[in-house]
């Protein structure tokens, strides 16, 4: 408290007894022990009202011991229940978090990890997914800038998620208690089967299988692939103890269109503990043709690569590269890219204004905008010769298809030549462009329709910076081709409207996301953000159906089909206010990813607690572990002095206080006479 609040509150003493002075004994002739008493509640409440007012800060100091915390994380994935290890899981976790020297020493936190991470002190072991990477990731940033030890209960069979072994903070130790029987069993595995989703009538298409061995004996086993009765693949294989894997490419013929059903297996004669990992279905779609994606260009760019990449990632397109002189390559061709156009373009516009294609038009510092202003009226620029980055911006209102925002406006500048774009007729716009953050209102990725025509219109040069920025983002490509496949999409389908439009796939693997998703378009086509959607999922051999609501994003509707067995299905999704329906099929292949292992991963659950100077440790050791976290010394509690100051104001009982007093004084003097 300072030496101001201090005088002060002596000056609310002499003025709180001065006033009840002159109040109660100033020419008064009665000073009898009743005036005594209602001079001092005067007192006391006029001393309260001053001090409220002056609002000292009272300072208190108190010790407070902060406890380094311990995070126990749990495996609740079903592979934990196939290796038979729930009970002996849930057994050393009670034991941990039961210790009364651990929970003396530490803060423990409680965690259960699957495909998801969460805090929990209950597990079911029913995950359908193993990614450990999730609690490397959400324990950095839960206990942020703090040293603790961590211990895992799992068998380390991780199915999904980056490798974890170095994604966990080397500076914070890990102890992996590894559960599950570690004695080696014969075992055949298919451990991994690669194969396109999509494959091309009448031609052949590759499969490649890695299988993988355990055992101490030389053992020979046949591969074959059947589809129904008919076996269409056959391989021997051999193994012995400095043999563990082999791996096997395959063609298989695409006689058939539609999607076409396979199973893998691998057999020996020897008897196996678990078979079920012998056996991996896998589906191809047969498609009858490629679609052509022509991009004509007169220069060199590393656009034009970035987006043959891109739209070449769908199996079902194939992108060539043209001269604008060379129209002769454009007639197999669904949809042109043209990528900066000029006057030697002149015959490309000419020629398809005969046959109809659609455009996706890109511009740049190289186009000539006076020629293109000529040759379409959707967009209208007025440009200078000054070269200009554009930012770019999301327009969530965009509906002519499902897109997310995919993080458009982290994404680096294209280069355009500085000017006004005005729109002119139906034209949508998916980004608008930004001069330094500063909105221009004017379209960066537009779209047109104009009488059965589709164009699509990018205005900048350097849209492989794009590509590359989503793969930093998000380690991968695939969001960002997956932009690129829906405006290519767009531009190849007829410009026949629908009102209702489902995107979905045609199979599944058991343990996928199963995620059906909507647009409902109103007679203006405009998205109807009001519509209720609801899907029909009928079984196609039990004919069980279930219903569920499909729940509004930003330009969309979907639904998460979870707790689906395998099967085929048939599925209606139906619009309640018009009545509109769509109705299709898909297939969920039989394969539980969590059923593939016979042992924990003992190998690289030693290589994570090396990693971070901690140590592996096995179901009966479970005591040597409790020991190893109390004798480390990196572990102590932190004693802070904390000092917590509350101003006088914020003590509501000393208001109470003061309104007891002046209602005792009042009553007082009333039942006296002297009101």
């Amino acid at each position: 408290m300072t030496t101001n609040t201090i005088l002060l509150l002596l000056l609310s003493l002499v003025i709180a007894g001065g006033l009840s002075y002159f109040q109660y004994f100033y020419k008064a002739k009665n000073k009898s022990n009743l005036i005594w008493f209602l001079a001092f509640l005067r007192f006391l409440v006029i001393f309260g009202l001053l001090v409220l007012l002056i609002n000292p800060i009272i300072s208190k100091s108190s010790l407070e011991i902060t406890k380094t915390p311990l995070a126990i994380a749990v495996d609740n994935s079903s592979s934990i229940t196939a290796l038979k290890s729930d009970k002996k899981a849930v057994e050393l976790y009670q034991k941990l978090i039961s210790n009364p020297a651990l929970k003396e020493k530490f803060e423990i936190q409680s965690y259960q990890f699957d495909d998801e991470f969460k805090a929990s002190d209950k597990f079911d072991f029913k995950g359908n997914q193993t990614n450990l990477d999730q609690v490397a990731k959400n324990l950095k940033s839960i206990n942020k800038n703090l040293t603790f030890p961590t211990v895992i209960i799992t068998d380390g069979n991780q199915t999904t998620g980056n490798d974890y072994v170095y994604r966990f903070d080397p500076a914070n130790k890990v102890y992996p208690l590894v559960v599950g029987d570690t004695t080696t069993f014969f075992d055949l595995k298919i451990n991994q089967l690669n194969v396109n989703k999509y494959a091309f009538h009448k031609n052949k298409f590759p499969v490649e299988v890695f299988l993988q061995y355990a055992g101490d004996k030389t053992v020979n086993a046949d591969f074959t692939i059947s589809q129904g009765n008919s076996v269409v693949a056959k391989e021997k294989v051999s193994f012995s103890p400095s043999k563990k894997t082999a791996s096997l490419n395959l063609l298989l013929p695409a006689d058939k269109v539609g999607l076409q059903i396979f199973r893998a297996n691998i057999s020996s004669g020897a008897k196996e503990k678990n078979s079920y990992n012998n056996i991996k279905n896998f589906a191809v779609e047969i498609i009858d043709q490629k679609s052509t994606i022509a991009i004509v260009s007169a220069i060199n760019h590393p656009d034009i690569a970035a987006l043959k990449r891109s739209i070449e990632v769908n199996a079902q397109r194939k992108v060539i590269l043209v001269k604008p002189n060379d129209i002769s390559q454009l007639q197999e061709a669904s949809v042109l890219v043209l990528y900066q156009p000029t006057f030697a373009f002149k015959q490309v516009f000419e020629n398809n204004k005969a046959a109809g294609r659609n455009t996706f038009i890109i511009t740049g510092n190289s186009t000539d905008f006076n020629f293109l202003n000529q040759q379409q009226n959707n967009l209208i620029f007025k440009t200078s010769g000054q070269v200009e980055d554009y930012l770019s911006e999301f327009q969530p209102q965009f509906n002519l298809f499902a897109i997310d925002n995919i993080g458009f406006e982290n994404f680096p500048p294209l280069q355009n030549p500085f000017g006004t774009i005005s729109t002119n007729g139906n034209v949508s716009i998916l980004l608008s462009s930004k001069i330094r953050n500063v909105s221009t209102n004017a379209p960066l990725l537009a779209f047109a329709e104009n009488q059965g025509k589709r164009t699509a219109f990018l205005l900048g040069e350097n849209s492989w910076k794009w590509r590359l920025q989503s793969h930093i983002d998000n380690q991968s490509f695939e969001k960002y081709d997956i932009f690129i496949d829906k405006i290519i999409q767009f531009l190849a389908t007829s410009a026949s409207k629908k009102s209702l439009v489902v995107s979905h796939e045609s199979f599944y693997n058991s343990g996928e996301e199963i995620v059906i998703n909507a647009q409902y378009f109103n007679k203006n086509y405009e998205f109807d953000e009001k519509a209720r959607l609801t899907i029909t999922v009928t079984n196609a051999e039990t004919k069980q159906a279930k219903n569920y609501d499909l729940l509004k994003g930003n330009n969309s509707f979907s639904v998460n089909l979870e707790g689906l067995t395998a099967g085929k299905y048939n599925f209606t999704v139906k619009e309640l206010n018009s009545n509109t329906s769509y109705s299709s099929h898909f297939e969920i292949l039989d394969f539980d990813i969590e059923k593939q292992f016979v042992n924990p991963d003992v190998t690289k659950l030693k290589q994570l607690a090396l990693q971070t100077g901690g140590k592996a440790f096995f179901e009966d050791q479970s005591e040597d572990l409790i020991n190893t976290l109390l004798e480390n010394k990196e572990y102590k509690s932190i004693e802070k002095n904390v000092a917590a100051k509350t101003p006088i104001i914020d003590w509501v009982w000393l208001l109470v206080l003061i309104a007891a007093l002046l209602t005792t004084e009042w009553f007082i003097r009333k039942y006296n006479g002297l009101l």
